[in-house]
């Protein structure tokens, strides 16, 4: 089988549905299959069997985090390729077989995203990432990417030199669309499940480099992101902690060796500054 999709669906039904829909009306000449990990905790939200071939569906998962889910779905997915596919999300154009057939004609390529657009049209910039190193990650949070895109210096976190268009090797790519071949996934062990949820998809492109393999964000197959659905706009407490403490992880887990103690204490910080910042925010908003 060329290609096995796994989509985790956490209290996203109706969301769940439409993405297997999409992927089912829009692939063509590969085989494939969907696995579907039902971590759902709102029962009514579980995913039900519907009269599509090659659909697998696990219920009953214990929430356990998205790495988590994933991994479960890798141990029973059958295909040569991988594809983690968020369950808010459309494949247009036969974005799938471009992929699978780009990545045969690529065996250095360890893991790809796709070219992803937001309702309104605008490029989903998650989509092609560079590594959230101290420099980097300072750049974009002063906003110098937005005046200098072309700079490769400044840009560096959100890739913002690399067109839309542009084909091109990245040092990260998004877990809502994340292609890679299944042996390569098993033999570096998956995702690391000390993430929760955010930056598990940067770690585990991190480990596909180190392996020696290139991480490629592939302009020519696109999907809609209808981000907004889950995620940091809910102003949740929970999804906050974790979008942050994923930051802490990250740096703890390849960076801090690297770095002095002076940085690593800058960088403590500057993540606790933005995790008030961003509870306070929370808190306005809900009155």
């Amino acid at each position: 089988m060329d290609l096995s999709v796994i989509i985790i669906n956490h209290n996203t039904k109706e969301l769940t549905a439409q993405t297997i829909a999409s992927v089912q009306e829009q692939t063509r000449d590969i085989s494939f299959e969907i696995v579907v990990v039902d971590n759902s905790t709102d029962l009514s939200k579980q995913y039900e069997l519907e009269d599509y071939l090659n659909l697998k569906v696990l219920y009953g998962i214990e929430n356990r985090g998205f790495g988590h889910a994933c991994n479960l779905g890798a141990q029973k997915a059958e295909g040569r390729y991988l594809l983690f596919l968020n369950s808010d999300t459309i494949v247009h154009d036969g974005a799938l077989q471009k992929c699978v057939e780009y990545m045969k004609s690529h065996p250095d390529i360890g893991a790809l995203g796709i070219r992803t657009l937001l309702q309104d049209g605008t490029l989903d910039h998650g989509c092609k990432r560079g590594f959230p190193t101290p420099g980097a990650s300072l750049y974009y949070f002063l906003g110098l990417d937005k005046k200098h895109p072309e700079s490769k210096k400044y840009g560096a976190y959100r890739q913002t030199f690399i067109g839309e268009h542009q084909t091109s090797q990245v040092d990260a790519v998004s877990g809502s669309f994340l292609m890679m071949p299944a042996q390569l996934f098993n033999s570096i062990g998956g995702f690391d499940e000390d993430y929760f949820m955010y930056g598990e998809d940067l770690d585990l492109c991190y480990r596909v480099k180190k392996q020696g393999y290139q991480v490629v964000y592939y302009a020519d197959a696109w999907m809609t992101h209808l981000k907004g659905q889950s995620g940091l706009h809910t102003k949740s407490r929970k999804v906050i902690y974790h979008f942050h403490h994923a930051m802490i992880l990250f740096y703890r887990k390849h960076y801090m060796k690297q770095y002095s103690i002076f940085t690593t204490v800058v960088v403590y910080c500057g993540i606790g500054c933005r995790y008030a910042l961003s509870l306070a925010r929370s808190l306005v908003s809900r009155g």
